[in-house]
């Protein structure tokens, strides 16, 4: 900045000898009135450009957040408010300051404030956008224990980031910051062996929140449980299972666990055997792939995939079926394959097809006695 002080200077030719007899007088501290008058007018200048930025520029563009659909927009307008004219006063008090010559210790006393400011206006905006991506992505959540989650899921960020910025802070004011570190490192290695389960849960439940493998109502299968999902909390999960009791599981258990989520289930893929007995005439067995398909094509919901002769079982000739339900509903499932069962049950009893059941032939041979 001083440069610009000895351009101005220079200028003889452009300026009278009066005001140059002036500006080259000691003042204070060994600075000239010339010096002064450049802080002063850079002090201004600063200040000015910055009040047009504001006044002018965040003006324009609030007003055209205003005519977009959009919030982004708005969430940037948001930060750029933060910069309050005390702000500017101070930064444009601390350029000027640089044209003079003063105390030393005063100069890095106004620094470390300007210091202190900008991290707290960085946190600040970090804070904002935080608060945006938390609102996009959990703004239509009802539950109060996952509202309570995603609360603290936004007060550790903000944690983290306050104390990255102390850090800083601290590091731009010749605190050792390494032995800081070295000292929290040894202290949170003890904090999180003594907390290992509460944080493993916490961070698993932070994984849920973001990847949404399921949610409040969902129906899951997990390991040997099954039911729907009644509440995510920071620990655990309660799930409402087929008998009517509640499952507590533990979050950090569910994030290591093969999840089935039936709530996502657009169709149902359904699999069964029909045995009939041994004797059956082959027209008949010919007959019973035809059959099936014709019941299953006329079942609301229901869509034939193939029927075919699977095996020749201990006592039965195995017939496998595989059609799908177009819903995930339990119930309509099972209202499916009874009107299948039953128009099976039917149709066989017209053609005089008998269904297999475990029995047993045992053969006798007869022995001719001597006389």
């Amino acid at each position: 900045m001083r440069c610009v002080v000895v351009w101005f200077l220079d200028m003889e030719r452009y300026i009278p000898d009066y005001f140059l007899e002036i500006f080259s007088r000691p003042a204070v501290g060994g600075n000239t009135v010339g010096d002064f008058a450049a802080a002063v007018g850079v002090f201004f200048v600063v200040l000015l450009a910055f009040r047009i930025f504001q006044e002018v520029i965040v003006r324009y563009l609030r007003r055209l957040a205003k005519r977009t659909k959009t919030d982004i927009d708005d969430m940037f307008i948001r930060i750029l408010s933060q910069m309050r004219p005390p702000f500017y006063l101070l930064l444009a008090f601390y350029v000027g300051l640089r044209l003079i010559s003063v105390n030393e210790l005063f100069v890095k006393i106004v620094g470390s404030v300007l210091i202190v400011w900008v991290v707290y206006l960085v946190i600040g905006a970090v804070q904002i956008l935080v608060n945006y991506v938390m609102e996009k992505s959990f703004g239509d959540v009802e539950d109060v224990g996952t509202k309570a989650a995603i609360g603290t899921m936004s007060k550790v960020v903000k944690g983290i980031l306050w104390f990255l910025g102390g850090l800083f802070v601290l590091s731009n004011l010749g605190v050792n910051v390494t032995s800081v570190l070295a000292g929290l490192g040894i202290g949170g290695i003890a904090v999180a062996l003594a907390l290992q389960n509460i944080l493993g849960d916490l961070f698993s439940s932070f994984a849920i929140f973001l990847d949404k493998p399921f949610r409040v109502g969902d129906f899951i299968s997990v390991g040997e449980y099954m039911g729907t999902v009644e509440k995510i909390g920071i620990k655990t999960t309660r799930i409402r299972s087929l008998g009517g009791e509640e499952v507590i599981i533990s979050n950090r258990e569910l994030t290591e666990s093969r999840i089935q989520n039936f709530k996502r289930m657009e169709e149902r893929r359904i699999v069964f055997e029909v045995g009939v007995v041994y004797g059956t005439a082959s027209e008949k067995l010919r007959m019973i792939p035809d059959m099936v398909r014709g019941i299953i094509e006329v079942v609301d919901h229901a869509r034939p995939d193939r029927v075919h002769f699977k095996s020749f079982g201990d006592f039965s000739l195995n017939f496998e079926i595989v059609y799908y339900v177009g819903t995930r509903e339990y119930g309509t499932y099972m209202d499916v394959q009874q009107e299948i069962n039953l128009a099976l049950n039917d149709a066989f009893a017209r053609e005089g097809i008998e269904f297999a059941y475990p029995t047993q032939m045992v053969y006798h041979e007869g022995v001719r006695s001597k006389d």
